[in-house]
């Protein structure tokens, strides 16, 4: 990861703006709780003494999804301090995610701003959600049926510990953002490579993309970024994150549904399931499960420094 700036993020905003971008489009990313919702409400209220009305578009997949709050650490109302915010909670959670989904409805919301003469302004944390934007990503090879019934079917035996480990060694580079436990995007990564003989990270083309961009990302140091994920997680148990797994179940939802991959959700399901559930109460001990999702956390944000690392785009924000 390259240095962080000695110039102040205000600074290059300003330089930005004074340029007269055609299409602007502000990106602001960073490994998971690093600050990135303080942050953008900041830019937002700078661009509001510069008479600029900034609109920020959620960039993390699992936000996109309704009754999913606490766990995915999604903005409050009160947070959001009158900044238009989209794609929040506009999936339900037995919907997939999908990164063409995502790109069809951001782009459309970033027309959508630009049209009221307004600045939109990408905030989150997924990889590959934010390169179908920035990069134009976009997969070029259809689906089989048959290769991905017999790669689920592979799957199931052991959870994908196989599969997950023969993803590491015929594409290094797509199992960097691609956990075990994602059944789907795991099958679709080896389905692509069994049908082409490529990787998946090969089979992607890149069109030029068509906005006028400033991308800051968030350096965080590792220490302080462990320190802040334990502190987050233990926060989100003892502020009802189990009592929303519950609701949840309650409403007739499923480990399995894709909202449901985001992480902790399918391990405070299986905790309920267990001969010794957790309860809401914060005295009640839950540091094994707490420690349990926040491992899981801490490898997903050493995946997203990696993925942007030596990015000559990126211009660092040390916070």
């Amino acid at each position: 990861m390259q240095t962080p700036t000695s110039i102040s993020w205000q600074k290059h905003l300003d330089s930005f703006l004074a340029a007269k971008p055609e299409k602007p489009l502000i990106v602001l990313l960073g490994p998971t709780a690093s600050g990135k919702t303080a942050l953008s409400i900041r830019i937002a209220q700078h661009l509001k003494s510069k008479q600029k009305t900034l609109e920020i578009i959620n960039a993390d997949s699992r936000q996109c999804y309704k009754l999913l709050d606490i766990g995915t650490a999604k903005i409050t109302e009160k947070e959001m301090q009158g900044v238009p915010h989209h794609l929040l909670d506009v999936l339900d959670p037995k919907e997939e995610c999908t990164i063409s989904w995502y790109a069809e409805r951001a782009t459309k919301a970033i027309d959508e701003i630009h049209a009221r003469g307004n600045v939109p302004m990408l905030v989150g944390g997924s990889m590959l959600y934010i390169s179908a934007i920035i990069d134009g990503l976009q997969s070029m090879t259809a689906s089989d049926p048959v290769v991905r019934k017999r790669l689920s079917d592979e799957y199931d035996v052991d959870a994908g510990v196989s599969l997950h480990t023969k993803l590491k060694r015929v594409d290094p580079e797509s199992v960097l953002v691609i956990p075990r436990q994602n059944k789907v995007y795991l099958l679709r990564a080896l389905e692509i490579f069994e049908t082409t003989g490529k990787p998946k990270s090969a089979q992607k083309m890149k069109s030029s993309c068509p906005y006028d961009l400033l991308i800051f990302g968030i350096d965080a140091d590792p220490e302080a970024l462990r320190v802040r994920i334990n502190e987050r997680t233990d926060v989100m148990l003892k502020s009802g994150w189990i009592e929303e797994v519950k609701g949840l179940l309650e409403r007739g939802y499923k480990a399995e549904d894709p909202g449901m991959k985001s992480h902790g959700y399918r391990d405070i399901i299986e905790a309920l399931n267990s001969p010794h559930p957790p309860t809401p109460s914060p005295s009640s001990g839950e540091g094994e499960l707490c420690e349990k999702i926040a491992s899981q956390i801490r490898r997903y944000a050493k995946r997203q420094r990696t993925w942007w690392r030596g990015d000559e785009r990126i211009k660092w924000i040390a916070l």
